[in-house]
C-alpha cells in the first residue's frame, strides 16, 4: 500500500421488510414509490473493505473472494463516483466485499452490501456523514440499503426530493425479541433481479391500490411493534407480502418468486398460527420464506421448518444494530 492510499471497513446487516418497498417515483435516485418498514437481521452480515489508491488505474471488486461481474463492478463504480464527488477526489478503488449468507437469493443481500460499502467508502475517502446522509448516499445503491443504515427497527420515509427520503429507527434492537427464522428453498440467483423489479411495479394493475393503503399498513404495523402486539403485527406482514407478491404477479412481464417450497412454508405457518404457536411469514423479492416469532418459540419453529421438503435449511437472526465501521 502506497503512502496516500487510504482504506476503511465497515459492516451492516441486511434487513426484512415488513411493510414492503416495491416501486419507485424515480428510478434514478431510488426515490420510494412508498414509505416501509423494517428489522435488521442481527446474525446475518455483509463486510466491505474499500480502499481508495492512487496506484490504481480503475476500480477492483471482489465478492466473496471471486472478481465481481462486470455489471457488478460497474454498479458499484458508479457508486463510488458519488463518494468521489462528494470528497472531491479522483482516486479508484480497491472493494472487497463479502456476506455470511446467500446472495441475490431474495434475503435483501444489496441492503447490506451498499450500507457496508457506503459507510467505508466515505471513511475511506475522509467523510463524516450523519446518520440520515449516510441512509440517503446507500439508498442511491440499493432502496433497501437505506434502511440497514440505522439501528434495529427502522422505518424508511417516501419523498419527492433525495434529501428529505432516508431512514430512521423508530427502536432498538432490545425493544422486541423477534426471532426471524429464514428458511433457505433456494440459494441461487433469482432471474430478475429487484432493480429491474421496481421498474416493473407501475405496469401493474394492482399497484395504486397498494400504494393507496400502505400508509395506513405502516401506521398500524408501527403502532403494532411499539406496543409488541404479534397478533396484529402477523396480520399486517402477511396482508402487506400479499399485496406486493401480487403486484409482481400482475406485472407486465409477471415476475413469480415463490416455488412450491415456498408455498408449503406458508401453508405450514398458517396451520400452526391457528393451532396456538405465535408465528407469521413474509417473503421479499425471492422463494425464501422469512418466519418470525417470539424468540420464546424460536426452536421450537427452527425444528418444525428443518422437517418440512424442500427446506435446505434455516438461518436465524435476532433484530440487528446499526452499520459499523472495523478498527
Amino acid at each position: 500500500m502506497t503512502a496516500t492510499a487510504r482504506f476503511a471497513t465497515a459492516v451492516a446487516h441486511p434487513n426484512i421488510a415488513f411493510i414492503k418497498y416495491w416501486g419507485n417515483r424515480d428510478d434514478e435516485l431510488r426515490l420510494p414509490a412508498s414509505s416501509s418498514l423494517s428489522m435488521n437481521l442481527g446474525s446475518l452480515y455483509t463486510r466491505t473493505t474499500v480502499q481508495f489508491d492512487p496506484s490504481r488505474q480503475e476500480d477492483d471488486l471482489l465478492l466473496n473472494g471471486e472478481p465481481a461481474s462486470p455489471d457488478q463492478k460497474h454498479r458499484v463504480s458508479e457508486f463510488l463516483d458519488l463518494v468521489r464527488t462528494m470528497a472531491a477526489i479522483q482516486l479508484k478503488a480497491s472493494v472487497s466485499s463479502e456476506s455470511n449468507f446467500p446472495s441475490g437469493a431474495g434475503i435483501a443481500s444489496s441492503s447490506s452490501a451498499f450500507a457496508a460499502l457506503a459507510l467505508a467508502a466515505c471513511a475511506a475517502a475522509g467523510l463524516q456523514l450523519e446518520e440520515p446522509s449516510l441512509s440517503r448516499l446507500a439508498r442511491r445503491g440499493s432502496g433497501s440499503a437505506a434502511r440497514s443504515v440505522p439501528s434495529g427497527f427502522v422505518v424508511w420515509q417516501a419523498a419527492d426530493l433525495d434529501d428529505e427520503s432516508f431512514a430512521v429507527s423508530i427502536a432498538p434492537p432490545e425493544h422486541w425479541s423477534l426471532v426471524d427464522c429464514i428458511a433457505i428453498v433456494n440459494e441461487g440467483h433469482k432471474a430478475v433481479g429487484s432493480t429491474e423489479g421496481h421498474k416493473l411495479a407501475a405496469t401493474s394493475p394492482l399497484q395504486a391500490a397498494r400504494l393507496a393503503g400502505a400508509p395506513q399498513r405502516l401506521d398500524f404495523c408501527q403502532k403494532a411493534i411499539m406496543d409488541r402486539n404479534f397478533s396484529s403485527f402477523a396480520d399486517l406482514v402477511e396482508l402487506d407480502c400479499h399485496l406486493m407478491h401480487a403486484v409482481m404477479m400482475t406485472s407486465r412481464p409477471p415476475l413469480q418468486y415463490w416455488l412450491p417450497a415456498s408455498l408449503a412454508i406458508m401453508d405450514a405457518v398458517r396451520t400452526w398460527r391457528k393451532a396456538g404457536l405465535s408465528v407469521c411469514y413474509t417473503l421479499d423479492a425471492g422463494p425464501n420464506v422469512h418466519v418470525l416469532c417470539p424468540a420464546s418459540d424460536a426452536e421450537t419453529l427452527l425444528a418444525r421448518l428443518q422437517e418440512i421438503p424442500g427446506v435446505i435449511r434455516v438461518l436465524r437472526a435476532n433484530p440487528g444494530g446499526r452499520a459499523r465501521l472495523l478498527d
